[in-house]
């Protein structure tokens, strides 16, 4: 399993990043996935992506969306046959509520955690893209809009994460440039009260799992 989590879009170290791809090679088209941008105006969504795909091609990777609504009740299978086209998967943040039910939606939960477990694929991303690896996103509603879920699908959110990781990951800690750190501090401090291990990430870091390897840079 290859994973490159980091608290703010890149973090201090694309080349780490890089060196998890089959031979470190770039020039290849890259997954970006912006479901956790879903409950945003088009302009606001298509800025952020845009953000993300420039971020990714000066690294020299080549960028193409995958967008999950557009794979919505095509199940695992299909979503499995989509993602393992690529090498990575770049997750980009923003509501982790909404981007956990587009991927029950679409079947891409299920298929993360096959191709995650064959070592098919590096998952690489920031903030709710990390989020949502976690056991469980209970807590994170202190500072992510569950309700959006209700306005945009109609239905409750999803509460359990992946469990691709085995703790909570908690971003923006200690960043006083990002406008959730405080919130997040609060959703950290409740964690800590309440015994819930988690991963502090202040921005510019980042967990890197890389088969049995596990480093927090």
């Amino acid at each position: 399993m290859r994973l490159y989590l980091s608290s703010f879009r890149l973090g201090d170290r694309p080349e780490r990043l890089l060196e998890l791809l089959p031979g470190g090679r770039t020039e290849q088209p890259v997954a970006v996935v912006g479901n956790a941008l879903d409950a945003e105006g088009g302009e606001a969504r298509a800025a952020g992506m845009e953000r993300e795909t420039a971020a990714l091609r000066a690294l020299g990777l080549e960028p193409v969306e995958v967008d999950l609504r557009e794979h919505a009740g095509g199940g695992p299978q299909e979503m499995s046959a989509v993602l393992a086209g690529y090498p990575l998967v770049w997750l980009r943040g923003g509501n982790v509520f909404m981007l956990r039910q587009a991927m029950a939606h679409s079947g891409a939960d299920t298929a993360f955690r096959t191709l995650l477990e064959r070592d098919a694929l590096v998952y690489a991303g920031y903030s709710a893209g990390a989020c949502v690896l976690a056991p469980s996103l209970r807590g994170l509603e202190h500072c992510d809009d569950a309700s959006a879920v209700a306005r945009v699908y109609g239905e409750e959110p999803v509460w359990d994460g992946l469990g691709v990781i085995d703790r909570a990951f908690v971003p923006h800690i200690d960043s006083p440039g990002h406008p959730e750190t405080v919130l997040l501090g609060e959703v950290s401090a409740a964690y800590r009260a309440a015994g819930t291990p988690h991963h502090r990430m202040r921005d510019g870091r980042v967990l890197v799992v890389d088969g049995p390897r596990q480093q927090l840079i």
